[in-house]
């Protein structure tokens, strides 16, 4: 088989799994938007976990929320290295304005597979918590996704 072939085929296959993570990402989403309001961390652990577990660099998402703490949006604001992203307060912002939220669930991965969370993710959080209280927006929880899910408000950290 020529190099091309093989090239062809690798690629064929790398186009299908990304379709078919995609889809399952899409399932999950609509499975956590019909239960209607985020309540517990565990709720939405699976769609973080499909959404953000299989990378090799990290990624820092937010889940926006209403009043009745139901999805309006899910978006990645940053993108890092291997060890780490670098995350602006003043972006999160924006978007929460964009979105006109009222609550946000920050998530971001550990590629390494260890989700436990480091110094820098707590003080990530209170950064971001601060920047978002002077808009009037809560921040509900911050998930770290690993090989399984960190919440930093279980840990009183939020």
């Amino acid at each position: 088989m020529s190099k091309q072939k093989a090239n062809d085929i690798q690629a064929q296959y790398l186009a299908c799994d990304t379709s078919i993570l995609g889809r399952a990402e899409e399932v999950l989403r609509k499975r956590l938007e019909r239960l209607g309001s985020i309540t517990d961390p565990e709720q939405a652990s699976s769609f973080l976990r499909m959404r953000l577990a299989g990378l090799d660099h990290e990624e820092f998402h937010v889940i926006f929320l209403d009043t009745r703490h139901k999805i309006i949006a899910v978006e990645g604001l940053f993108r890092g290295t291997v060890d780490g992203s670098e995350v602006h307060p003043r972006e999160v912002v924006r978007a929460a304005m964009r979105h006109n939220a009222a609550a946000v669930i920050l998530t971001h991965n550990h590629p390494s597979g260890n989700p436990e969370p480091s110094a820098a993710d707590r003080a990530v959080t209170a950064r971001v918590k601060q920047a978002l209280a002077l808009i009037d927006v809560r921040v509900l929880d911050h998930i770290v996704v690993g090989e399984r899910t960190v919440s930093l408000a279980a840990r009183g950290w939020v």
